[in-house]
């Protein structure tokens, strides 16, 4: 990309961050605004604009108009996010958590295998033709909303009501500090995972280990689907626990091929289930406002993304690749005491879901 438009790469790399930023700071505002909308009027909406701006991104030859159509892809990110858990949901109530995990297998697949499958993709036809490729996919799904999809209404007024409303519901707080924590630990650790393989000199490389990781990440949304709406706490608190304890092993075996492979897999499990046990806690917190608090817990998804990949640099540049498990390790520490703490709001044990 930064040949096609005549740029750095470090500055073609913008385009990720401005993308985040975007949806992290905009989906709050934007859940806000578009409350009372349609869902599936909204949700075709956001599809369509992710195709429009895919386009623009496949034809455009001037970095500026790049960006831009990578910020409002960014904000149609964010809003998405917020929405679609809340709508699963409203699907199946007597189901959410199923539903949440079956909504977000798409999310996870994306975080977990997009990438390599874009960068093969790119490789084989070019940037461009994959972001036609994209914007094709976006049109199509769009389509098979429209016509498959119910069209609840949006919240009515007095729903909803506020941000503050939200935040100031019991549970909300430990919900998203506790989610927080467990991004901050996951990207400090992953946004490096290619110096900290090289590094330790294991016998396979990042790709395959990152294969590995992903393999594991679809069984945790299957976990997740299975256990959310029976043993919320008890799955969460497993999940977290087996994470620190992969990212102990990475930091105290990190050399050592027959450890690191299967920690690696294990910590797919974790990243795959962590995330939907979180959002549906979230939904189940504050039912009747569920977009905002899910938006809530997008925006600090992103922030998480982003001061992980801060932290985890600081980390690199000042002690080195072997602190990185450690520092995700003591993060996810927290992220489990936090939602162990919170047992009566926020992550109550299966009898009160």
């Amino acid at each position: 990309m930064s040949a096609g438009l005549g740029v750095t790469e470090s500055r073609a790399g913008l385009l990720i961050t401005v993308y985040a930023l975007a949806a992290a700071g905009t989906a709050i505002p934007m859940t806000a605004w578009t409350l009372a909308l349609p869902r599936r009027a909204l949700l075709v909406a956001l599809l369509l604009g992710f195709a429009a701006t895919n386009a623009v991104t496949a034809v455009s030859g001037a970095f500026a108009v790049t960006l831009v159509a990578r910020v409002l892809s960014g904000v149609c990110a964010g809003l998405l996010w917020a929405m679609v858990p809340a709508y699963a949901a409203r699907l199946a109530p007597h189901a959410a958590g199923k539903a949440i995990a079956t909504a977000l297998a798409g999310m996870t697949a994306g975080l977990s295998l997009g990438i390599p499958a874009g960068t093969a993709l790119s490789g084989l036809v070019g940037w461009r033709a994959t972001f036609w490729l994209l914007t094709a996919l976006a049109a199509a799904l769009a389509a098979l909303a429209l016509r498959y999809l119910p069209p609840l209404p949006g919240e009515a007024a007095g729903h909803g009501a506020g941000l503050m409303r939200t935040v100031r519901t019991p549970g909300i707080v430990s919900v998203n500090a506790a989610s927080l924590a467990m991004v901050l630990g996951f990207y400090v650790l992953y946004t490096y995972i290619a110096p900290f393989v090289e590094r330790a000199g294991i016998g396979v490389g990042t790709g395959t280990l990152l294969f590995v990781f992903g393999l594991g990440s679809m069984g945790g949304v299957w976990l997740a689907g299975a256990t959310a709406d029976r043993r919320p706490r008890a799955a969460l608190l497993g999940l977290l626990g087996l994470a620190a304890l992969c990212l102990a092993a990475f930091g105290a075996c990190g050399h050592v091929t027959a450890v690191v492979v299967p920690a690696a897999a294990l910590w797919g499990v974790t990243h795959g289930g962590i995330p939907t046990l979180m959002q549906t806690a979230g939904v189940r917190a504050a039912p009747r406002d569920a977009d905002t608090a899910n938006s809530l817990w997008v925006t600090g998804w992103n922030v998480g993304m982003a001061g992980g990949s801060l932290l985890g640099g600081a980390v690199l540049a000042g002690a080195g690749t072997g602190a990185l498990p450690w520092t995700a390790c003591a993060l996810l520490a927290v992220s489990l005491l936090t939602a162990a703490v919170a047992r009566r709001h926020g992550f109550p044990p299966a009898e009160r879901v």
